[in-house]
């Protein structure tokens, strides 16, 4: 199973105005680097805890059907399935009827239930699911504690910018991080 980002999101979850405030800078000197900073964080944080902050496409990709009907989507919150292609013996994509699906969207994995598994012919990656995952929109859809932590998280890698260069980030977890982070993360039995 391999998820892929299709398109990255329209926005962040907290923005630069937030940082600086909770920073205290009142100068634009830093405003590249901190956007940097935010985008590091906010995929370090979906990285850790399986998430997608601000909605976005993505795919799917199986290769074969599961041995239930239930196909687990480790990327959440899942709002919406958008398009299930199967591949012919031809390599020709074909789009599978969807109609009647069931989607647990909010489960941890996610759980989409289709009443028909396709025949696919691919043996690598014959099956694609297109689905939307993210709390929402913008920052205001995103749980405040997240949001508080991707606050920490950037500042303590601000703090780091004359040691680490941006490519060797995050360099520093800050205290605290992983209680606001911890009732997010997937536990693993």
């Amino acid at each position: 199973m391999t998820i892929a980002e299709l398109l990255p999101p329209a926005g962040e979850p907290i923005t630069l105005a937030e940082v600086k405030a909770h920073l205290r800078l009142d100068t634009n000197d830093e405003d590249g680097l901190l956007t940097a900073l935010i985008r590091t964080a906010r995929d370090h944080l979906e990285d850790e805890t399986g998430l997608c902050l601000i909605a976005r496409p993505m795919r799917l990709y199986l290769d074969g059907w599961p041995a239930g009907k239930v196909i687990q989507i480790a990327r959440g919150p899942v709002q919406t399935i958008e398009l299930v292609t199967v591949y012919d013996a031809d390599g020709t994509p074909v789009e599978a009827d969807t109609t009647g699906y069931v989607l647990d969207g909010t489960a941890r994995p996610a759980r989409l239930l289709l009443p028909v598994h396709p025949a696919t012919e691919r043996a690598v990656n014959g099956i694609e699911i297109d689905f939307t995952a993210g709390f929402g929109e913008s920052g205001a859809d995103v749980p405040d504690t997240l949001k508080r932590a991707m606050l920490l998280h950037v500042a303590a890698m601000f703090e780091l910018r004359g040691v680490l260069s941006l490519d060797d980030q995050p360099g520093a977890v800050p205290q605290g991080y992983d209680r606001l982070v911890a009732p997010h993360r997937l536990r693993r039995l």
